[in-house]
């Protein structure tokens, strides 16, 4: 498995001012970080693609619906410009070296209309996909899609309908984000989540039950971990959180408080945790054997 941490952590935003984070994270054992793309028109490709390089680091993308943008709004000129932003995004993400681009990409985080949703949104969600395809193949990026937990969307929030989502989409390069934060709202069991995604798992987020530091809280990361081994992951660990003090993506979040002394005990202690608890679990592997 690879280790990332997402930058979000301590900065909303990733450009030649945030470059100084790169050396810390290096050090601290990761091997990679996940930046945010916002808009593809202001998304500092360049600049990611050399501060990473030059520190060893891989790099993926995390992304949301933001700007009024949405694949399963009624008016089908926000459902195209939205797709068009995909695409841009796909390109951005390539020219910055990710191979991978992830998020709540269907609707805006925080979008709540007071009822279920419909089955032309699933069908709109499932057709932009379908579209986006061949960028994807394009430019070799796989994006997955994250499910999130009933307080920050309605379309999508557990594992067996992010399944029935990507099986219907039908692509290779489409896949799941499955986050223990949201699973362990919305799942009976995490484990089991992971199990239920399974050969659509395409990336992996992690952090605490109060989007804290990895093994601070309660989240069953030794089923986390089994069922991972299980389903034959070997994929990003990325460590997602939020600083307090990120304006409007704080409240987004909802972040209303600090989750630890600082920034980096988050990171750096967690991924000491993930390191650890994914040696454990290969050691209890082979004991079976």
């Amino acid at each position: 498995m690879k280790f990332g941490v997402n930058t979000f952590i301590w900065t909303a935003a990733f450009g030649p001012e945030q470059l100084d984070l790169l050396g810390p994270i290096k050090a601290a054992g990761f091997d990679g970080v996940e930046v945010p793309l916002f808009d593809a028109a202001g998304f500092q490709a360049d600049v990611i693609r050399k501060g990473t390089e030059a520190h060893g680091l891989e790099c993926t993308v995390c992304s949301v619906m933001a700007g009024g943008r949405s694949l399963i709004s009624s008016d089908a000129a926000v459902r195209a410009a939205s797709l068009a932003h995909c695409k841009d995004a796909v390109k951005a993400a390539a020219e910055a070296g990710a191979r991978l681009i992830a998020g709540p990409l269907y609707a805006p985080v925080g979008y709540l209309p007071g009822r279920r949703r419909t089955a032309d949104e699933w069908r709109w969600c499932v057709e932009a996909y379908q579209e986006l395809g061949p960028t994807l193949d394009q430019y070799g990026v796989t994006v997955a899609i994250e499910p999130l937990n009933r307080f920050e969307t309605y379309f999508l929030n557990t594992a067996a309908d992010a399944r029935a989502l990507v099986e219907a989409i039908g692509h290779p390069r489409v896949g799941v984000l499955f986050d223990t934060f949201h699973a362990n709202i919305e799942e009976k069991s995490i484990a089991d989540g992971y199990r239920t995604v399974g050969p659509y798992l395409k990336h992996v987020h992690t952090c605490e039950n109060d989007r804290g530091t990895p093994g601070s809280g309660h989240v069953d990361w030794q089923g986390v971990f089994a069922a991972l081994k299980e389903v034959g992951y070997d994929g990003w660990l990325t460590i997602e959180s939020f600083g307090f003090s990120l304006g409007e993506l704080s409240a987004a979040a909802p972040i209303w408080r600090d989750l630890a002394p600082t920034p980096e005990t988050i990171a750096f202690e967690g991924v000491k945790f993930l390191k650890q608890a994914a040696s454990s679990q290969a050691r209890a592997a082979r004991m079976d054997l």
